[in-house]
């Protein structure tokens, strides 16, 4: 063979075999890559084929505007429990959420401690304050109005700790 392409290679030491083997692993690779990439391109013909069978325009179209209406359901109904939620987050704003208790002897010949001090807060530590005295003779209820964590009535050692109870959010304690 004489060819000015294989002189030169050879002028400088490079042995044409090894370029011959360098292309054959080259086309050995591109071979391999072309059959994955044909068993790719029949997985997803199958797939096509598979999912257009049986449907015409019509019927893709059908589907799509059901699709579409049940999207704006439930957009609607999304709308709907978001409006729920923000009333909701407005009245538990006004409900008690805060509590506290206190529960103790009121008078020195009772025990069991049968009396309690009950205070119980909104978010904004507005609310009531209950006690409850137990003696023999009956049972005496009394309730103070909480704003702002105050009240305007004088409050008895234990009132005040169920409202520091309530307003420090400490678990109910017996």
């Amino acid at each position: 063979m004489n060819s000015p392409i294989l002189e030169y290679l050879m002028s400088y030491g490079i042995d044409p075999a090894y370029i011959m083997i360098g292309l054959l692993a080259v086309m050995l690779i591109l071979i391999i890559l072309y059959i994955i990439c044909f068993l790719n391109m029949k997985k997803l013909k199958k797939s096509y084929l598979q999912f257009m069978s049986g449907k015409d325009m019509q019927s893709m179209e059908d589907i799509l505007w059901k699709q579409f209406d049940r999207i704006e359901i439930l957009e609607e109904a999304d709308r709907d429990k978001r409006r729920e939620l923000n009333d909701l987050q407005i009245t538990v704003q006004n409900a008690y959420q805060k509590a506290g208790l206190v529960k103790y002897n009121a008078f020195r010949e009772m025990s069991g401690q049968l009396s309690y001090t009950l205070a119980l807060l909104d978010q904004n530590d507005n609310g009531v304050i209950i006690t409850s005295m137990y003696s023999r003779d009956g049972c005496f209820s009394y309730a103070k109005e909480v704003i702002m964590g105050q009240s305007a009535i004088n409050l008895s050692e234990e009132e005040k700790e169920a409202l520091k109870k309530a307003i420090n959010g400490d678990k109910i304690a017996e």
